[in-house]
C-alpha cells in the first residue's frame, strides 16, 4: 500500500504541472497561473527522492514533500541534480535523471514495481561544481532533437556537453551566479534564468551551435540575492512559473514570469509558500522529453 500511495502522489504532482502544457490564450503570466504548478522534486537525508506539488494561487500552496519510494541514493551524498524524466508504462513509472555524489556524476534508471534498476558512474571532477541540469528536446514534426548538459563551476566556468558525456566546450565569466534554471528548451538554443550574488537577475540564452557563445541579459537589477536554488515548470504558451528556494530560511516564494524579454519582462510575485523547504538538493520533476516543453524565452 505504501508504493501505492507514493506513486499516486507522484502522479498527482504530474497532473498538476501537466496542467501548464494547455495553452491560455494570453502569454503574460496573469492569465495562466491558476492553472499552472512545479513539480518540485528533492532527496532527504535517507536518500529517498521526494516530491510536491507547488500551485500558484493567492497565496501559493504546497502539497507534500512525500517520498516517492524507499531510499535510491547512498544517504547524505547526493549535491546536485538534474530534471527527473518520469514515464508510465504497464509496470508502473520509469524515473530516470543524473545526480553529483561526492566528486562523481551518475545517471539513475529505475522502476521499483518492476524492479529494473540501473546506476552507471559517468566521471569524476565534479566536487568543485555548483549547477547541474540536462536539456532533452525533440520536435518531431521536423525532426529536430538535441541533449545537451550542463554545469557551472565554483570559478565561474559555465559547461556544456552536447549529445554525450565526451569533450565539453566551456566559457568563464560567470563567478557571480548563484543559482539557475531552465526556462526554455527550444530547437535553436537553451534558456536559463540565473540570479547572482549581488541581487540581479539574469537570462543566459545559450545557442545550440558551437562554438559555445552565451547571451546574457539583464532582468531585473536587485532583491533576487536571497535564493540559494530555482525551480522552474511551464506556465501557459510562453511563461514560467519559478519558484525560489531560500535555504537560509527554510522558505520559498513563486512568481509567474512572462516570455523573457530583458528588463519589459513580467514578473508577477505570488507571495510566500506556505511550507518549509530544508537545505537539500532540490530539481524538477518532468515528464518524458518529449511531452515537456519550456518556452519561457
Amino acid at each position: 500500500m505504501k508504493r501505492r500511495s507514493t506513486f499516486a502522489c507522484l502522479a498527482g504532482t504530474l497532473a498538476l504541472t501537466a496542467a501548464a502544457f494547455v495553452p491560455t490564450a494570453h502569454a503574460a503570466p496573469q492569465s495562466a497561473t491558476e492553472a499552472c504548478a512545479v513539480g518540485l522534486g528533492s532527496v532527504d537525508a535517507a536518500g529517498a527522492q521526494t516530491s510536491s506539488g507547488v500551485t500558484a494561487g493567492t497565496p501559493p500552496t504546497m502539497k507534500g514533500p512525500a517520498a516517492v519510494d524507499e531510499p535510491v541514493f547512498p544517504p547524505g551524498q547526493v549535491r546536485l541534480s538534474s530534471v527527473w524524466e518520469i514515464e508510465p508504462n504497464v509496470a508502473g513509472f520509469d524515473r530516470s535523471g543524473y545526480v553529483v555524489q561526492g566528486d562523481a556524476l551518475y545517471r539513475y534508471f529505475y522502476n521499483r514495481s518492476f524492479g529494473d534498476d540501473i546506476v552507471k558512474r559517468i566521471g569524476g571532477g565534479w566536487s568543485n561544481f555548483t549547477a547541474l541540469e540536462v536539456s532533452h528536446f525533440e520536435d518531431t514534426k521536423r525532426k529536430i532533437f538535441h541533449w545537451m548538459a550542463y554545469g557551472l563551476r565554483s570559478d565561474g566556468t559555465l559547461f556544456r556537453w552536447n549529445g554525450g558525456w565526451g569533450r565539453a566546450q566551456s566559457v568563464p565569466g560567470f563567478s557571480s551566479v548563484k543559482s539557475m534554471a531552465l526556462i526554455s528548451k527550444t530547437a535553436t538554443y537553451d534558456t536559463f534564468l540565473a540570479n547572482t550574488r549581488g541581487g540581479a537577475l539574469y537570462t543566459i540564452r545559450i545557442p545550440v551551435t558551437s562554438p559555445l557563445k552565451p547571451i546574457v541579459t539583464r532582468v531585473r537589477t536587485s532583491t533576487w540575492q536571497g535564493f540559494e536554488a530555482l525551480v522552474a515548470s511551464k506556465c501557459g504558451n510562453y511563461g514560467t512559473l519559478l519558484l525560489g528556494i531560500d535555504k537560509d530560511t527554510n522558505s520559498g516564494y513563486l512568481y509567474a514570469v512572462g516570455h523573457a524579454n530583458g528588463a519589459a519582462t513580467v514578473i508577477n510575485a505570488l507571495g510566500k509558500v506556505d511550507g518549509t523547504f530544508p537545505n537539500a538538493p532540490y530539481y524538477r520533476w518532468g515528464a518524458v522529453f518529449y511531452l515537456d516543453p519550456l518556452n519561457g524565452d
